[in-house]
């Protein structure tokens, strides 16, 4: 369980009240977030977590008054778009949240003034589209196309045009598109286990996710691999639309609404069944995990799914201990750096992948629990790359300075960003040696001997 520094008592989340009109009140939200700045301002405890504090505190210094009265509202948009909702002023850090009297929420007062931009001015066609990930993800499965967009991608005048057009920042890294899809391939295994445990599921439920659908199916293909070697059936999820992290970002709640009311009923009924539900992406298995319910309390579906809901390391600890996960690697992994994504210390499960990679003889793990700074979209725009980049640089240095074999984080999206900050930062670190970017999935498949 992740606790506040200084406390004993773990946050509390309060549900969100979104559909309520005055959630979109202008002047209310206003208030709230003058309330809450003049506390933050207070306070400082969180300045060196990411780029929204510091900007609120120069506002401040520099101001007129060098008080939050010298202000001017319109300025508080600045911060709120330096907030890339990662949650952990909430969980880590600050003394205020619930049950604190003061009832600071950093993070969902952030998404409360995004939804209310969108709701007055809605978002960018740029934005539109890259959260769109379902539609854009139609480049991805056909060789010939995603051969040739992903060459274009990587050209000089293609990632200028980018840059103007959407705002992707030209030397941000991106995903290529996979020739083919992770469902196009994959098929499901219902084969009865071996043996089953009294405390976790013995079948699995497999949320593919868009990343691993369209850009490294590989990442889904090594979860399968895990699987089938410990004798777990699996079956794919039907009718997957996004989990809808990207739209909650730009403050586009309907969306996420609407890609709520495709999702929960089949994965409902996954659970109903008997079966873990796991994503291979951190965001998304926190999106069904606990964003959700906070949106739809009253929904007795998105709880039945919540409950069901299982980070892929969470749920191989747990059959670990259970006695029901074979240990029998054959291949050690040397030297890794691993980082602790932000959206899987926010689901309070501990460092369940550290525990896993640690069983795995001859290897030595380098653990980075910090802010990798890059946040899915937010890390490649133009104007918050270097930003993300500043916020990496600790993380960056941190992992190289060990020289390792591996690279790794349980959000590939982190380790992409992390390995360009190493080559950017830190790469006379590693004394000419380059290490191999893997997810977590992939160094358990590896370790075990098993074929990719």
């Amino acid at each position: 369980m992740t606790v506040r520094e200084g406390s004993l008592e773990a946050p509390t989340r309060h549900a969100l009240d979104w559909k309520n009109p005055a959630f979109y009140d202008e002047k209310a939200l206003n208030k709230e977030l003058h309330r809450v700045f003049d506390i933050c301002h207070g306070c400082r405890r969180c300045v060196s977590l990411c780029g929204a504090f510091p900007t609120l505190f120069d506002l401040v210094d520099n101001g007129p008054t060098m008080e939050l009265d010298g202000v001017p509202k319109e300025k508080y948009k600045d911060v709120v778009d330096q907030c890339y909702l990662c949650d952990m002023c909430f969980m880590t850090k600050c003394p205020y949240v619930p049950p604190h009297p003061w009832n600071l929420d950093f993070p969902h007062l952030m998404l409360r003034a995004k939804a209310v931009h969108f709701r007055q001015h809605g978002a960018s066609a740029a934005d539109k589209f890259m959260t769109s990930t379902d539609k854009v993800g139609v480049f991805a499965g056909i060789p010939i196309v995603t051969r040739a967009i992903n060459a274009v991608n990587r050209t000089a005048p293609a990632r200028a045009a980018q840059e103007k057009l959407l705002g992707l920042e030209r030397k941000a890294w991106r995903p290529d598109f996979a020739p083919k899809k992770f469902r196009s391939a994959a098929r499901s295994n219902t084969a009865a286990a071996v043996k089953d445990g009294a405390k976790t599921p013995g079948k699995v439920a497999i949320f593919s996710t868009c990343y691993v659908n369209y850009n490294e199916p590989g990442i889904g293909h090594d979860l399968i691999r895990i699987l089938e070697h410990n004798a777990i059936p699996y079956v794919l999820a039907e009718k997957e639309a996004c989990c809808g992290m990207p739209k909650l970002e730009i403050g586009d709640l309907d969306a996420v609404e609407r890609l709520k009311n495709i999702n929960i009923p089949q994965l409902a009924r996954l659970a109903r069944e008997g079966y873990a539900i796991m994503s291979a992406i951190p965001s998304c298995t926190l999106m069904f995990k606990q964003e959700l319910p906070l949106f739809f309390p009253a929904d007795p579906e998105v709880k039945l799914v919540s409950e069901a809901m299982w980070d892929p390391f969470e749920y191989l600890v747990a059959r670990q201990k259970d006695g029901l996960l074979k240990t029998d690697f054959r291949t050690p992994l040397g030297t890794v750096s691993y980082h602790v994504p932000c959206h899987g210390r926010v689901q309070n499960i501990g460092r369940k992948t550290e525990e896993l990679l640690k069983l795995v003889p001859q290897t030595t793990l380098n653990t980075v629990e910090r802010c990798s700074g890059h946040s899915g979209l937010w890390g490649t725009r133009k104007q918050f790359h270097e930003m993300a980049m500043k916020i990496g640089k600790p993380v960056f240095k941190s992992m190289a300075g060990v020289k390792p074999d591996y690279i790794s984080s349980d959000c590939q999206l982190a380790g992409h960003h992390l390995q360009q900050g190493i080559d950017r930062f830190a790469r006379e670190s590693l004394e000419g040696k380059q290490p191999a970017l893997a997810h977590p999935l992939t160094l358990v498949r590896i370790a075990y001997g098993l074929e990719g």
